[in-house]
């Protein structure tokens, strides 16, 4: 009864987003208020009955209701609970219904908590946002039923795929969701924009707090999946350009421009149409990954749609709200530009190029992407771009970018004094010169390109902290008011860029200088590696609650030239069967610390001739901790600009006057 239930309110949110979709958009156009505030009825309702769907199809999750088709495909019930509440999004049906949801649920929020928006271009905006819901539930109804039966039901399940029973997997796709579908507000204040054909810095204003509140949690979610990958994999990385790992990036660049864009909008009123632009091109990468992921071009632990009804059907969408949309853009913006001049040296133009930057950055991404892909389907041959590539292409764009990140915050509004700026960071340049030749020192002389690549990280690190203290003056007197008085948003800034600063340290020192051993292992054999002596004691058999080990046990000790030193620590590296599922994987054992982890994994047993003998893959990574620590630091960043007073409160309200007297509204 309770799945019956999900999918009548499934229903009822279809016909309520029409109603939304329709009603306050002539409500706008005609005036009429009663319409308009009709939005934020059906915007609270259309999420009330989103959850509702949501809390049932968990609900047949966590009871093991096998007479759902969806909880048979994805779950068990030997599942730990946690394995079986995320199994709830670990798949494609479930996965669209927790989409729809946080769209309604951006929705509902405007509705709610944007009082001081403008009543016309809140009823327009939440329509926009209705309309992308509209498609979504209806292909989710027409397509994709989460809540259809199987009778007679079996019974159990057939278990969820093992590599998405982790922790980390259970949290990073609502995380990435949040991130993804965020955008799509910021799409319909976009649109909506368009519509009335006003931009001003008040619009800036209120849009802000929902780009970060998505560029936030995408960061979150990207950085979780890298870690996860880095841990559960076994390979030892943490980012392979993978077509699907691409197609969560570059939103996040395009954010991260958006983010920029929109305070030069907010601050000096310009920029107006390129921001538009940034807000419909980020979501309508969202929109383009979810094509990628479920129309069957891909095959991987993210792929969830192999059905190329589903695909045509996402393409239609992608069709019409892009299509449309830029339509609309080509249409509108030329009538939107104006605002504040500014000279070739000034922070509007720093953030120009911080901006055109990260979208050439994006454009590669994308061409390496999309390439393979359009190649097979014209001429049916498949090649595959993958890091060499990317590594070639995209790291030359983004190290003038940091370069420059570094000394926009000294540039000051219209015109700027760039002999001056670069003199009161003459002694952050000399540090980093110093810091990179006992970089080069300390590693043998290269590679050449990441000694380069650190000193630029250590450049940003440093400019970022001399500016803090520019503004703060940690040793006058009043530090402490000062630091009270100062916008969270500048505080956000500071700990945002510290933290791309130190993220770029962790992926240069674990890729430039990794150091790696992989050996067929038997118990006793030795492994040398970055001054550690690892000795393989040999595998023991280990029963899970659905699934079976086999656990290595690799005492490690000191390797002092040659010596074998004291006791470090024990790594015990597992293979697990899934019975159930049919299906293995690889649980690696890590020792970490700040200087860098020694990484263990260990996979089948060798080939016949090697008979009793592992595979054991060893890798010391040095400074890869600084990854995670780094994107923590990019989300903390983000949320102490988003408590930021002034992007709460928003614009102020506008004086209210006789509706007669405002027929626009």
């Amino acid at each position: 009864m309770i799945p019956e239930l999900g999918q009548f309110a499934l229903a009822l949110a279809l016909l309520t987003a029409v109603a939304q979709g329709v009603v306050p958009i002539l409500g706008a156009a005609r005036g009429n208020v009663v319409w308009m505030r009709s939005a934020q009825t059906t915007s609270v309702l259309q999420a009330v009955l989103l959850i509702f769907a949501f809390g049932a199809l968990m609900r047949s999750y966590m009871i093991s209701d096998f007479t759902v088709l969806n909880v048979v495909q994805n779950s068990h019930s030997l599942k730990p609970m946690i394995y079986k509440i995320a199994g709830t999004w670990g798949n494609h049906e479930g996965s669209l219904l927790l989409w729809v949801l946080i769209l309604a649920l951006f929705g509902a929020g405007v509705a709610l908590f944007g009082a001081n928006i403008p009543l016309a271009l809140r009823a327009r905006t939440l329509s926009v946002q209705a309309w992308i819901s509209i498609g979504f539930l209806s292909f989710m109804i027409f397509t994709s039923n989460p809540f259809e039966r199987i009778f007679p039901a079996p019974p159990d399940g057939r278990d969820l795929n093992p590599l998405l029973q982790d922790i980390g997997l259970a949290i990073h796709p609502p995380l990435l969701y949040v991130g993804y579908v965020g955008f799509s507000i910021v799409f319909s204040f976009a649109v909506a924009a368009l519509i009335e054909g006003r931009v001003d810095p008040a619009w800036a204003r209120w849009v802000r707090p929902w780009t970060l509140a998505a560029w936030v949690s995408l960061t979150g979610g990207i950085a979780l999946g890298s870690w996860w990958a880095y841990y559960e994999l076994g390979w030892g990385g943490w980012w392979f350009w993978d077509p699907v790992e691409n197609v969560s990036f570059m939103p996040w660049l395009l954010g991260t421009a958006l983010l920029h864009s929109a305070i030069v909008t907010e601050k000096r009123d310009t920029f107006k149409s390129w921001t538009i632009l940034l807000a419909i091109l980020t979501f309508s990468l969202s929109l383009l990954g979810t094509f990628i992921v479920r129309s069957g071009l891909l095959t991987s632990v993210h792929a969830f749609a192999v059905d190329p009804e589903r695909g045509l059907y996402i393409l239609g969408l992608l069709g019409i709200s892009i299509g449309g949309s830029l339509a609309l853009y080509a249409w509108r913006a030329p009538a939107l530009e104006g605002g504040g001049l500014f000279a070739p040296v000034s922070r509007e133009a720093g953030l120009l190029i911080n901006n055109l930057l990260l979208a050439t950055a994006t454009a590669t991404v994308l061409f390496g992407t999309l390439y393979p892909l359009f190649l097979e389907a014209v001429t049916g041959e498949k090649i595959s771009v993958g890091p060499p590539f990317f590594n070639a292409s995209f790291i030359p764009i983004t190290l003038p970018l940091i370069i420059a990140m570094a000394v926009g915050p000294f540039l000051s509004w219209k015109r700027a004094d760039l002999p001056g700026v670069l003199s009161r960071l003459k002694w952050v340049f000399a540090l980093v010169v110093l810091a990179s030749l006992v970089i080069w020192y300390v590693q043998t002389g290269g590679p050449v390109l990441a000694v380069l690549s650190m000193g630029i990280a250590l450049w940003l690190l440093l400019a970022t902290v001399q500016e803090w203290g520019r503004r703060i003056k940690p040793f006058a007197p009043g530090a402490m008011r000062r630091l009270r008085t100062q916008p969270r948003s500048s505080h956000g800034m500071t700990v945002a860029h510290i933290g791309l600063a130190i993220l770029m340290m962790g992926a240069i020192g674990s890729s430039a200088w990794k150091q790696e051993a992989v050996v067929f292992a038997e118990p006793g054999t030795e492994v040398r590696l970055a001054g550690f002596h690892l000795t393989f004691e040999g595998v023991e058999r280990v029963r899970g609650p659905n699934y079976l080990a086999q656990v290595g046990t690799l005492t490690v000790r000191e390797d002092n030239d040659g010596q074998i030193g004291e006791f470090v620590t024990t790594l015990q590296p597992e293979r697990r069967v899934y019975p159930i599922a049919g299906s293995s994987t690889t649980e690696s054992a890590i020792r970490q610390t700040l200087a860098g982890d020694l990484y263990v994994s260990m996979t089948e047993p060798a080939a016949a001739g090697a008979s009793g003998k592992w595979t054991v893959r060893v890798l010391y990574e040095p400074l890869v901790n600084f990854l995670w620590i780094g994107s923590v630091m990019l989300v903390i960043g983000g949320l102490l600009s988003l408590s930021d007073r002034r992007l709460r409160v928003g614009a102020p309200k506008r004086a209210r006057v006789p509706l007669a007297a405002t027929p626009a509204e």
